[in-house]
């Protein structure tokens, strides 16, 4: 989430026919970043994000700059399946095929003012990479969405040990039979060819928020910021929830515990964590919280605690089902043996990750199948 977050930072300023984007599009077998990862390019030499874990980046910068010369959009196939591959190839070993498809950007795209805005409204933005022709095209004159015809010819990508390059080749029928290839918007992803074409919905950042804003909450909120998540701490505290404490974070909210769920209104699929280190705020808290359809609620304290303060919520009225003992994490965090405010913080973070991936947080090594779904 991050890397999309810096690189439409970094379009922001950027100058016309200076960008070119990587694109991950496809991939066959396994490889280190799935589909839709993507490595922005400046004329001066900047770079935004990964294709790869950095075997691939120096060849697809080399060939970055033969598209941002020419302004035809190429696609590049790197096949790492075979052992020789480990020899003379690119040395991957990842036993995979992947497709990266290489653009220059116009100035100023439509997708990123869209993707730019539906951040700032956390509505989902639904985009449409066309690599190459899709099948369907070659009948047709338009196509769904907003990719409009144009006069850019289509590239058939080949495998090869390394970033293997299909010679540019006009399509049969005339120019405007062509669909523009490229990053686009796409109104209705269902509506959109498979063949050739990468559809991806961009969720905004995952909303996360603190309610606590003790000194332990500033490594929570670091960790959080590093991945691009949008955080807000909150505290009925004044000189603890301030910007100078939290100069990371999204929002900080000097609130009461009892006014603070109804006041900040948490969307649904976001997380939460309760840390105030105060027994009355936390009760107020979890009371209300406990009835909103959050993905994820942690709260910080010895279980024995915890199991108070829901007794003394049941006793209350409050009638906790399954799913909401289901969403609750209490004890917060995995068991990483963290002691210090830090690594608490990591065993959080990475507990929350776990859930909002459908995950269950076991090593790797222990994985049955394979270690990306899909």
């Amino acid at each position: 989430m991050k890397e999309i977050q810096q690189i439409l930072a970094a379009l922001a300023s950027a100058q016309a026919g200076e960008i070119v984007l990587a694109t991950l599009v496809k991939v066959e077998g396994s490889s280190y970043r799935r589909p839709g990862a993507r490595l922005l390019l400046t004329a001066g030499g900047r770079r935004i994000g990964s294709i790869s874990g950095g075997c691939l980046e120096d060849d697809i910068i080399a060939h970055a700059q033969q598209v941002r010369a020419s302004g035809l959009p190429e696609v590049f196939t790197y096949d790492t399946t075979s052992e020789n591959d480990l020899v003379w190839g690119v040395g991957l070993g990842c036993q995979g095929i992947v497709h990266v498809f290489v653009e220059r950007l116009p100035l100023r795209p439509a997708w990123v003012a869209a993707l730019r805005e539906n951040f700032r409204r956390r509505k989902p933005t639904a985009l449409a990479v066309v690599w190459r022709e899709p099948a369907e095209m070659r009948s047709v004159r338009s196509f769904p969405g907003d990719a409009t015809p144009s006069s850019h010819v289509a590239l058939e990508p080949r495998r090869g040990r390394r970033g293997s390059r299909t010679p540019a080749a006009p399509l049969a029928g005339s120019q405007r039979e062509i669909a523009a290839l490229g990053t686009c918007l796409a109104g209705d992803l269902a509506s959109l060819p498979s063949d050739g074409v990468y559809l991806q919905t961009i969720r905004p950042p995952t909303a996360l928020v603190v309610f606590g804003a003790g000194d332990d909450v500033q490594p929570l909120v670091r960790f959080a910021k590093e991945l691009g998540w949008h955080v807000t701490v909150a505290d009925h505290r004044p000189a603890f929830a301030t910007p100078e404490r939290f100069p990371g974070a999204d929002a900080t909210v000097v609130v009461h515990a009892e006014d603070a769920v109804a006041g900040l209104n948490p969307e649904a699929g976001s997380v939460a964590v309760i840390m105030t280190h105060n027994y009355r705020n936390d009760v107020r808290l979890l009371g209300t919280l406990l009835t909103r359809p959050l993905a994820y609620l942690g709260l910080l304290g010895p279980r024995k605690r915890t199991d108070r303060i829901l007794a003394e919520l049941e006793a209350g009225g409050l009638a906790i089902d399954p799913g909401m003992r289901g969403r609750l994490r209490a004890p917060v965090g995995l068991d990483l043996g963290a002691d210090n405010p830090e690594e608490v913080a990591l065993a959080i973070l990475a507990e929350m990750q776990a859930v909002l991936a459908g995950r269950d947080a076991r090593p790797l090594r222990d994985r049955k199948g394979p270690i990306h779904a899909g």
